[in-house]
């Protein structure tokens, strides 16, 4: 049984699951309109692993007995300056929820929950793969500049990320 701190926090971190795919979808509608739709395509993909992210925490709090509590979600932003202030925003906002990540676990160890301090284990080691991924993207966008066919490059390259849903049983 989840205590009730431990609850809020759980439906707060899926709700900020659930910004963050807003926020990636804003974001591939900007990167479409720039005519990058391989970046648009990076930041769907984005989307759709947020709200896989999202159900993770949907499910757990239903398998613990408990029901979720939907909250607002805040209209993300809508317009960019460029592909690297979205790049740069993207990692700002993972920062954001690596640190509500964290703060889930201490307060899991706190109050004595094993089962939610396992559960949010996959959660902090996709983070780090996350920061990693923007941090590539920013540095490669920073060496391209203002550089058109660089940009091109990076745009095809982003094209070729693939969402890639997991296993039905909910493993992953």
């Amino acid at each position: 049984m989840l205590t009730k701190k431990l609850k809020d926090a759980l439906n707060k971190q899926l709700n900020n699951e659930i910004y963050s795919a807003y926020l990636y979808l804003s974001m591939s509608s900007y990167a479409g309109s720039l005519g990058l739709k391989g970046a648009a395509n990076w930041f769907m993909v984005q989307y759709q692993e947020e709200m896989v992210h999202a159900m993770k925490f949907f499910n757990f709090i239903n398998s613990r007995g408990e029901h979720v509590e939907l909250g607002a979600i805040a209209a993300p932003p809508a317009e960019f300056k460029n592909l690297l202030d979205m790049m740069e925003k993207t990692l700002t906002h993972e920062l954001f929820i690596t640190s509500s990540i964290n703060e889930l676990t201490d307060l899991a160890l706190t109050e004595k929950d094993h089962a939610s301090y396992i559960f949010l284990q996959w959660f902090v080691t996709e983070q780090i793969e996350e920061e990693e991924n923007d941090r590539d993207l920013i540095g490669k966008l920073k060496l391209v500049g203002d550089n058109g066919q660089g940009l091109l490059m990076l745009d095809a390259e982003m094209a070729t990320r693939v969402f890639v849903p997991p296993p039905a049983n909910g493993a992953a």
